[in-house]
């Protein structure tokens, strides 16, 4: 067991592992290298003294845009040891979103992953505060500050100091600012999250305690380590001596799994449905098939309760049905996994059922990047289907009278950066955290949480978007008087828009369309190709998770009067939302077939 005060004892607990296999990286498909505890320490070790050599002191700031790969947590703890704070940014933001993330964070040093990442970044680094760009990968022709990580850490000796005593010689305390994680609120506007040492550190001391994770557990992680999730989850295991493989490509990761064969499987709720999708379009390749996977899964629901509650059923049927099916779909994930966890959006009660019935029990947490991140925890010992788990010790928690969930304890992050009014808003003097969801507790103490109190997005796959600003690109077009960004709990995001219906008239008659009334004009095939492109257009200044798939134009014009906006003109979004919940569900109609 260990009790961390800062994230250097992450490192100092590496450092005295003395593991063979640390992490196991890749460098190439189906190519997988270890790598000891003692070289990566020594990696750290060297690039350490390079950012001290540039300068870099206690609360500096460093950006890291990189894939998950050996070099992301080399960089982190040579960040870390120094007490200088890391600002992890996705590497699917486009240039000018990195460039207004640096100049906010005022980042001194960035290291990228790629060319194509090193040329996203130079190609804005004047505008920024960047005195120094590292390239992971071994790129030529680097150009002013550009410099590639393998030429200042390759061949480094060992420390020629005691490990422990260097890594306590900078004087990191638990106050201190270990990263700054940008989320968007909801104007669209980022906000630094400022996460310290001890935020962090005292939330890994109890999230994972109910595991047993140990030297023989194995993990791969793919979840982004921007998100604070997937680098809370890797300092865990870093922690118990676990095995990290990186998996640098989504895509790789069916090939991983059945590569590494893990113990513990951390993912976002989208994985898994991707998975069940995957078992489920399989077995329907042959009547014969089809009709055995549906016995098994009958067979799986009148065992549901035994797996739920942690047994191994042993009836004849459900032994029959775990060696034709049940074992093939535990295979997808490598056949050894015992951890199966699912955080980051809302699991839904049919995945997990579906899961159960298939012999894997899924353990839902529940956090918040301001809350380092985990509140609450399914596991072995305390689990209840629906429920993201019961709070984890150190969480202090109550509810508002309008339902929402409010938290306490020093995981709590200690403020937006350089935003005192957003900070307040969300933290009381008191110290506690308003999280914007609303949830209830049963009498057992298990938490659920019931809806957002916010207006942000999350799609299934976990990622936290803003609608207004791509709402407010969208406003731009003359050809459109509202529109409103739907996709929460989705695989993708798709738009409602009222159109301006002058306008829009006025360009149709220009082009020879004929219509009758406005239902028959917004289905206009040529009028759907104008909006199709204004799409196009928009999607193309986004990120990738922010992309808009699909439209619905209503034939109806928003007012106060109707009931869809303010007597400010503000947008009433649920209203929308609720009005047009049909419509909503026509543009994920093939979504929810796919689901069943």
């Amino acid at each position: 067991m260990f009790k961390l005060e800062t994230l250097v004892d992450v490192i100092g607990l590496v450092a005295a592992s003395k593991r063979e296999r640390a992490v196991l990286w890749q460098d190439g498909p189906g190519r997988w290298h270890p790598m000891s505890s003692d070289e990566l320490v020594t990696h750290v070790y060297a690039l350490a003294n390079v950012f001290l050599s540039w300068g870099i002191v206690k609360g500096d700031r460093i950006a890291l845009l990189a894939e998950n790969r050996w070099e992301w947590p080399v960089v982190d703890f040579a960040t870390l040891v120094l007490g200088a704070a890391d600002v992890p940014i996705y590497p699917t933001l486009t240039a000018d979103q990195v460039a207004a993330l640096l100049i906010d964070s005022g980042a001194r040093v960035a290291v990228v992953s790629t060319e194509a990442q090193y040329r996203k970044v130079a190609s804005i680094a004047g505008r920024t505060p960047l005195e120094h760009v590292i390239v992971m990968d071994a790129v030529v022709g680097l150009e002013g500050n550009g410099v590639t990580l393998p030429s200042l850490i390759e061949g480094a000796a060992k420390p020629s100091v005691d490990v422990q005593q260097w890594l306590g010689s900078f004087g990191v305390r638990p106050e201190d600012l270990a990263t700054l994680i940008y989320t968007s609120g909801t104007t669209g506007e980022p906000k630094g999250v400022m996460l310290t040492h001890g935020n962090v550190a005292s939330n890994l001391n109890h999230s994972t305690l109910a595991f047993n994770w140990n030297p023989d557990s194995s993990c791969i992680s793919f979840l982004p380590l921007s998100h604070i999730t997937a680098r809370h989850l890797d300092y865990a295991l870093f922690c118990y001596g676990a095995t990290l493989a990186y998996c640098t490509n989504f895509d790789r990761l069916p090939a991983a799994l059945a590569a590494i064969r893990p113990t513990v499987f951390v993912a976002v709720p989208r994985v898994y449905e991707k998975i069940r999708e995957v078992a489920e379009r399989r077995s329907n390749r042959k009547p014969i098939v089809k009709k055995l996977f549906a016995w098994a899964l009958e067979t799986g629901k009148r065992h549901r309760e035994q797996i739920l509650q942690g047994k191994k059923p042993t009836s004849p049927s459900w032994l029959l049905a775990n060696a034709l099916v049940f074992k093939k779909v535990k295979q997808a994930f490598g056949g050894r996994v015992r951890d199966y966890i699912a955080g980051g959006a809302p699991l839904g009660i049919d995945t997990a059922a579906w899961f159960a019935d298939v012999g894997i029990r899924i353990f839902e947490g529940y956090g918040l990047t301001e809350t380092s991140p985990v509140v609450a925890l399914n596991n072995a010992k305390d689990h209840r289907i629906g429920s993201v788990g019961k709070a984890i010790d150190s969480v202090e928690y109550h509810f508002a009278p309008d339902g929402e969930l409010l938290v306490r304890g020093p995981f709590v992050f200690t403020g937006y950066w350089h935003k005192p009014e957003a900070t307040r808003e969300v933290i009381e003097p008191d110290g506690w955290f308003h999280t914007g969801d609303i949830g209830r507790v049963d009498e057992d103490g298990f938490l659920y949480i019931t809806d957002r109190k916010k207006e942000l997005l999350k799609t299934s796959g976990g990622k936290m978007i803003a609608p207004a600003p791509i709402e407010s690109k969208l406003n731009q077009s003359p050809l459109v008087a509202n529109a409103v960004v739907v996709g929460d709990k989705h695989k993708f995001l798709s738009v409602l828009i009222a159109p301006n219906f002058p306008a829009l008239e006025t360009a149709a008659q220009q082009k020879g369309i004929a219509f009758s009334s406005r239902d028959e004009l917004v289905a206009h095939p040529d009028v759907r190709a104008q909006y199709q492109a204004l799409l196009r257009s928009v999607n193309e200044s986004l990120a990738n998770f922010e992309t808009l798939k699909r439209f619905h134009l209503v034939s109806d014009e928003w007012s106060i009067a109707s009931g869809e906006l303010t007597p400010t003109m503000k947008l009433k979004r649920r209203v929308v939302v609720e009005r047009y919940a049909d419509e909503i569900a026509g543009l994920y109609h093939d979504e929810s077939v796919a689901q069943r």
